[in-house]
Order: C-alpha cells, then sequence, then structure tokens
C-alpha cells in the first residue's frame, strides 16, 4: 500500500506534521517528486546552521528525510507487486492457451484416423468437438494439476518462451518424454492422506496439504534422452561414465548428452561412441532442458550443484551417483520404469540493484543458487554493515563478519558451520544466518519461502561487501547497492534411494556423523542400586 499522507509526532511531543506528496492518476506515490524533496531536505541539511535555528527544527528534517523513504520504499514496494501479478498471469493466460490449443490439435488428429478408418460418424465427432471445446475454454485450467491430482510435467519443465516459438521448438517439446508428480501416502488408511482439502466446518479450521509432502514421479511416456555429467580428473568417475553410457545405448537404446569434455574423452578411448552428443557453445545449453529426459551426475554434492547452475530456468529430474556406484544399472532400470520418489529442491533467485538504477527491476543478471547467497566483508578489515529487510519491512542491521541466505537443502552447507539450523530439504523457506555477529542475541531465523529479501549497504558503510553465489560470481556491493533475493519458481527434483525424508537422516548420521557419540558404560550404579 502506497500511503499519500503519513502523520508523525517527534520525541518531544510537538504537533502531528502531515507531508504529502503527490499521486499519479494510477494511485502510486510519484518517486521523482520524492526524490527531488530528498535532495533539497540533504542541501538543507548540509547548509551552515544559522544562528538561533531550534534544535528542534533539525530532528524534524531528519524525521522528514526518513518519511520520504518510507515513502519511496513502499511505492516501490507496491509497483513490484503489482508487476509480478501482471507477469502471473500473463503466464497463466499463455499456459492456459497452449494447453488447450495443444488438446485442440490432438483432438483433430485423433478425429481424422478414426475418420480415415471409417470408425465413427462425423457429425457426431463434430458435435462432440464443439461440446469438448466449450468445456476446456471454461475450465479453470484444472487439467494442469493441482494439490489434489498432482503436478504435472510441464508445471516444472517450462520457462517463460513466448508465442514467437519455432515449430522446431515445438515440436521439441512434444518430443520430450511425459511425467506426472503426485502426492504419495502410505494407503489409503495411513495418517499422510489426511487433510485433503482446508475445512471450515462447524468453525473448524484443518490445515492443507503442504509440499513438504512425499512427491512421486511417474513416466507418462517413455524417456528418451539422458544428460551425464561427470566429476573431473577422477579415474574411477571416467571408468563408471565409459560403462554407464555404452549401456545405456545398446541396452536402453536411449540419446545420450555429455559435456564436450567428456565426450573427447570418449572418442579419444574408442571411435565406438561417435553417437554420444555434445553442444557446441552456451546458447545450446539454455535449451537443453527441451532435449533432455534426465539427467545422472558422476560425482559428489558439488557435480549435483555445477547440474543445477547448468539449468538457468526449468530442471530436468536429476539422479546423483557417488563415486562408489556398483549397481547402477539395477537403480536406473528402477529410474527409467518408474515411478520414483523425488525431492524438489527450492533454489533463490538472486538480484544485484546497483544504486544507481531507477528502480528494482534495473537489475544485473540474476543468479539461481540451490545452497546459498553469502554476504561477507572480504578482504576489508572492518565489520560488514548490512541493512536487511523482508518485503520493505526491517529486520535488522547485520553487523560482523556477514550474513547468509540459504536454502533448506544448502542448510547442511555453510549455514550449518555458522550456527544455523539443519532444515529438511521439503521444508519451503529461506535460513537467514548471520556470520559471527557483533550481538550474542543475534540467532539465525527461518523465514518463509514466499518472501522477498532484500540486503542493502548503508551510505555509512565503513566499506563494500562481497556477494556470492554458491560459492562462484564474486559480485561487489558498493554503498547504495542491494541484493534482492527471492524463491525461485523453478526447483532441481532429485531422486531419492528411499524417500526423502530417509535420504536426509541418512545424509546427515553418515556425512556429518549428527549426534554421534561413545555410548554410556552399563557398569555403573543403577535406579535400583540406590
Amino acid at each position: 500500500m502506497s500511503p499519500s499522507k503519513l502523520d508523525s509526532t517527534d520525541s518531544f511531543g510537538h504537533e502531528e506534521a502531515s507531508v504529502s506528496c503527490s499521486k499519479p492518476e494510477n494511485g502510486c506515490v510519484d518517486s521523482l517528486s520524492i526524490f527531488h524533496s530528498e535532495k533539497a531536505v540533504e542541501e538543507l541539511l548540509q547548509q551552515t546552521p544559522v544562528a538561533g535555528m531550534d534544535e528542534h527544527l533539525i530532528e524534524f528534517s531528519e524525521a522528514l528525510r526518513t518519511v520520504a523513504k518510507a515513502l519511496r520504499r513502499a511505492a516501490e514496494g507496491k509497483a513490484s507487486a503489482q508487476a509480478e501479478a501482471a507477469e502471473w498471469k500473463r503466464r497463466y493466460e499463455l499456459e492456459r492457451t497452449r494447453n488447450i490449443q495443444m488438446e485442440r490439435k490432438a483432438r483433430m488428429a485423433e478425429q481424422f484416423s478414426a475418420e480415415k478408418n471409417g470408425d465413427i460418424d462425423c457429425e457426431r465427432v463434430k458435435n462432440s468437438d464443439n461440446q469438448s471445446m466449450l468445456q476446456n475454454e471454461s475450465n479453470e485450467y484444472s487439467e494442469t494439476g493441482c494439490m489434489k491430482h498432482g503436478i504435472w510435467s510441464h508445471e516444472v519443465l517450462r520457462d517463460r518462451e513466448s508465442d514467437s516459438n519455432s515449430n522446431a521448438d515445438r515440436n521439441k517439446i512434444m518430443r520430450k518424454a511425459s511425467f506426472k508428480l503426485s502426492w504419495w501416502c502410505n494407503g489409503e488408511n495411513g495418517d499422510q492422506h489426511k487433510h485433503d482439502i482446508v475445512s471450515f466446518e462447524r468453525g473448524n479450521i484443518t490445515t492443507a496439504e503442504r509440499s513438504s509432502k512425499q512427491i512421486s514421479l511417474k513416466w507418462e511416456s517413455d524417456p528418451q534422452t539422458v544428460l551425464i555429467l561427470t566429476k573431473p580428473n577422477s579415474v574411477s568417475v571416467r571408468i563408471l561414465c565409459v560403462q554407464m553410457v555404452r549401456w545405456l545405448r545398446e541396452r536402453k537404446k536411449l540419446n545420450v548428452y555429455v559435456e564436450p569434455r567428456v565426450k573427447v574423452e570418449l572418442v579419444a578411448e574408442s571411435s565406438n561412441f561417435s553417437y554420444v552428443q555434445t553442444w557446441k557453445d552456451d546458447s545450446e545449453i539454455s535449451h537443453l532442458h527441451m532435449k533432455v529426459d534426465l539427467v545422472i551426475t558422476l560425482g559428489g554434492d558439488g557435480t549435483v550443484l555445477w547440474a543445477a547452475s547448468m539449468f538457468k530456468g526449468p530442471v530436468p529430474p536429476i539422479v546423483p551417483f557417488s563415486l562408489d556406484s556398483e549397481h547402477f544399472k539395477d537403480c536406473l532400470d528402477s529410474v527409467l520404469r518408474g515411478p520414483i520418489s523425488i525431492t524438489l529442491r527450492h533454489r533463490l533467485l538472486c538480484r544485484v540493484v546497483r544504486d544507481a538504477a531507477k528502480n528494482e527491476y534495473e537489475t544485473e543478471e540474476p543468479f539461481l543458487v540451490l545452497n546459498e547467497v553469502t554476504i561477507d566483508r572480504g578482504i576489508s578489515s572492518y565489520l560488514t554493515n548490512l541493512e536487511c529487510y523482508c518485503d520493505n519491512s526491517f529486520v535488522t542491521c547485520v553487523q560482523g563478519d556477514g550474513l547468509i541466505l540459504s536454502t533448506t537443502s544448502g542448510s547442511t552447507a555453510y549455514s550449518l558451520a555458522a550456527g544455523g539450523s539443519m532444515v529438511h530439504p521439503q521444508v519451503p523457506g529461506i535460513l537467514f544466518t548471520p556470520i559471527c555477529p557483533h550481538s550474542l542475541s543475534f540467532r539465525p531465523l527461518i523465514l518463509p519461502e514466499h518472501v522477498t529479501v532484500r540486503i542493502m549497504v548503508p551510505f555509512n558503510s565503513r566499506s563494500p561487501a562481497w556477494a556470492s553465489f554458491d560459492g562462484k560470481d564474486r559480485k561487489l556491493l558498493a554503498a547504495g547497492d542491494a541484493l534482492l533475493c527471492s524463491m525461485a519458481p523453478w526447483p532441481v527434483p532429485t531422486a531419492c534411494q528411499v524417500d526423502s525424508t530417509n535420504d536426509f537422516l541418512r545424509s546427515i548420521h553418515d556425512g556429518l556423523h549428527w549426534n554421534l557419540r561413545k555410548t554410556q558404560s552399563f557398569d555403573g550404579p543403577r535406579d535400583r542400586d540406590l
């Protein structure tokens, strides 16, 4: 909400002062006038004080500047919300139109085939088609999948392409294997099957099902193309990659994509690997999600991070393999058959807004983060000074070595080392973890997934800050610059060995040795001996 008038009372009990700012026709605050007002206040404060000037006037001027800043932030927040709502509406209408067109084409193809074989009556088909078209146009997008029926593949693997895409690109999308994501439960009588809707019956409210439920992936058509990403400079990984590529091609008849480096290694080993495909430049990488049905990583967590960073939008399902994967054939057989349990790992969308930008939409290229974004002091010996906002609400001022904004998947990484909590990866949220804060009461927070976190370097900061995204791509944040972080709409679906909860608990037990200690001896006194 953008207020046009704000009443305030100074700390000495003076009368309330009304600060007004002009409003354009659409109801938003005129940010240009506010900008000029701030400049005028700054010039007034920089002038030499006149003899006998009331000290209260100076305090009121400071309050006026604070109010102007608050109004500007409110206007920016409203403009951002309106633009985001318009963008989601546009994407919804575009998706709905595409689905209707695809269903219409499918029905026309079926009718043509049936008429050719003489199996159906033409007039009956025409009436049926008209009825179906009317039903589709009146349907509120229910067939794309919802909380009750699951999530369809084109909801996960869809980017912001315009209607001007070529026919070739559309054919590539249709050739991809389709799948459906659905909530999994332990039978009809299990507790996980309850509370499917929000109920207000008799004044009682029951919660809706959350996205933290176990998700199952079921292939609707057989996968055709697999992308294999490997850890570099590892002999064991190279041997495993050769075996996997040969098995996928010869036994499963799948198209195999690898990185250019890996293809050179395979062809150098044997000319029989000439069927392996790759890409030539970065522009082809941006279209991989339209060709690839499944991504296989051979390595550790770093290889999964690399796989996620390759996809700037939708991400195909990822099947991670460790370095000692001896039974990969049985595992891949199970994955290709389906259904399999997957974890939707949320990512952060990070944008840097410079002080010279006219609005928050004039940003540099955004970054997608699977683990965390870190804002630190770099090589400076001064404490980092950061102003933090959550949806335009002031959170705190960070004074310390820095701040970590982490996903729940990254809660067991840098955030954990800085004192943050370990969080289940399917819990949607943003971890707010300070690094060595200059206050003992500064404890970590977990914010909801729908908020936008804004980190600003104030003008009174003694040094700039540095931001890094999953440990790469460091960016300098000077005074007046800001970093905006929100939940990205494209999660990273990773296959589970058992299910997401079992995998999470096993990882913190085996990888982090969580609560591992020597068992207390039984030789001491017991209660009955006392």
